[in-house]
């Protein structure tokens, strides 16, 4: 995509105050006791929403790391339709979807309701931060084309070509 400004590194002091803010939102999260994997839940659920390739690569590789498993992520699109996420993990993603998708479909109040009668305000907050600005990060990437490279790793050292 050549014809694309990479957003981050003509302003990046734009982009530093965004990854400041992200900074943040791991600590508040950690300080209110939201643990890693929920947190890259909110992260790749928004990412999958918006359709970025690149944030979707990062945050699953991100979650993978903190410990959640290839089955749950695989199923994240349908988690209302599996038992395999916990009731604070399905609030914080009930949030996630709201906070979204809010140009279609304004949060209502009993979605809002529902989701504080499982996460304290406190998590609720940084939940609501943490989908804000990983959208924000979305638009970044999907703007700017940040393009997904193959990874390597112990189990396949050789990058995979494009298909």
């Amino acid at each position: 995509m050549p014809d694309r400004i990479f957003l981050d590194k003509q302003t990046p002091t734009a982009f530093k105050a965004l990854t400041s803010t992200a900074t943040e939102i791991r600590a508040k999260a950690r300080e209110v006791g939201l643990d890693r994997v929920l947190m890259e839940l909110v992260n790749v659920r928004a990412s999958q929403l918006n359709g970025c390739a690149f944030c979707l690569d990062r945050h699953t590789q991100l979650a993978l790391d903190a410990g959640d498993t290839a089955q749950r992520l695989g199923v994240l699109p349908a988690w209302r339709e599996t038992d395999l996420f916990s009731e604070k993990e399905r609030a914080a993603l009930e949030l996630t979807e709201a906070v979204t998708l809010v140009a279609d479909q304004h949060p209502d109040d009993a979605t809002l309701a529902r989701v504080r009668t499982v996460l304290s305000d406190d998590e609720a907050s940084v939940v609501t931060w943490a989908a804000i600005t990983i959208n924000a990060f979305n638009r970044v990437s999907i703007l700017s084309g940040h393009p997904v490279r193959p990874r390597r790793s112990a189990t396949d050292p050789e990058p995979r070509p494009n298909a």
